[in-house]
């Protein structure tokens, strides 16, 4: 029995290996043909949203040092008040 079933599960995998054998000169450039425009339209959308992203890092980028020269800026300031402040107490 458990031979006979190995035997049937071993011819059934023989009959799609075959199957797909036979098959693959159809149905590979059926689905080559088909993936070739799926393929390039992800890559568009790759370029694309690699664009955008380039975009707002540039902004993001932008206001980061906008930020960074406002706090430099906040320091310089803050410096200035506290030396006059020792200055006037010294004084």
């Amino acid at each position: 029995m458990a031979f006979s079933d190995d035997l049937l599960k071993t011819g059934g995998s023989i009959i799609v290996g075959a199957a797909a054998i036979m098959l693959a000169p159809v149905v590979i450039p059926i689905v080559s043909s088909a993936a070739r425009p799926i393929a390039k339209a992800a890559i568009k959308s790759s370029i694309i949203a690699f664009e955008k992203i380039k975009v707002v890092a540039a902004d993001t980028r932008e206001t980061i040092e906008d930020l960074a020269a406002e706090a430099r800026q906040e320091i310089v300031q803050i410096t200035t008040e506290a030396r006059q402040e020792l200055a006037e107490s010294v004084a």
